[in-house]
């Protein structure tokens, strides 16, 4: 239950302490993962509301990674209405769409990832809470012997193995 409260405290209750950094690492792994996709979602989202907007300010499409090198007269119906393409221009509108759903799907899974993480965290606590206290002592035994099966419909008995556990 303290795993619930606070990830990491199920674990120091357990007395495990070295999962501590483990858990809080995971976490910081998947916030990252958050902050990263969320920011290129809303970067390529302004973008692409730019790059189809008439508004000649709006152009932070020219700054995406991989198009700062590309010259906007190919592609800008708005800064170069004479000079641009229209199919490179479909076809930037296009990958700037295609980036946006990209990024907002992942960013979406990431979120996920924070709920899977914890119950990960919660259910390790669980289990080292359950075994605790399991006593593994000289008792237990496992033996593996081979054994001769008879066979019915042949005259040549099989081989087969036999496990006993006693404890």
């Amino acid at each position: 239950m303290l795993a619930i409260a606070l990830p990491g405290l199920g674990q120091i209750y357990n007395r495990k302490y070295w999962k501590v950094p483990v858990v809080y690492a995971g976490f910081a792994g998947v916030i990252y993962a958050v902050d990263f996709n969320s920011s290129r979602y809303i970067m390529y989202l302004k973008a692409y509301s730019d790059l189809t907007d008439a508004i000649p300010e709006t152009a932070s499409y020219l700054d995406l990674p991989g198009l700062e090198n590309v010259d906007p007269r190919t592609y800008d119906p708005v800064l170069y209405p004479e000079d641009y393409n229209p199919s490179n221009y479909s076809w930037y509108k296009e990958r700037m769409l295609r980036m946006v759903d990209y990024y907002k799907k992942y960013r979406d899974l990431s979120y996920i990832g924070i709920a899977a993480w914890w119950l990960i965290t919660i259910l390790d606590a669980n289990v080292d809470a359950s075994l605790f206290s399991y006593d593994v002592s000289d008792n237990l035994d496992l033996e593996v012997e081979p054994v001769m099966l008879p066979v019915m419909s042949q005259a040549v008995p099989g081989l087969g193995l036999s496990l006993k556990v006693t404890f």
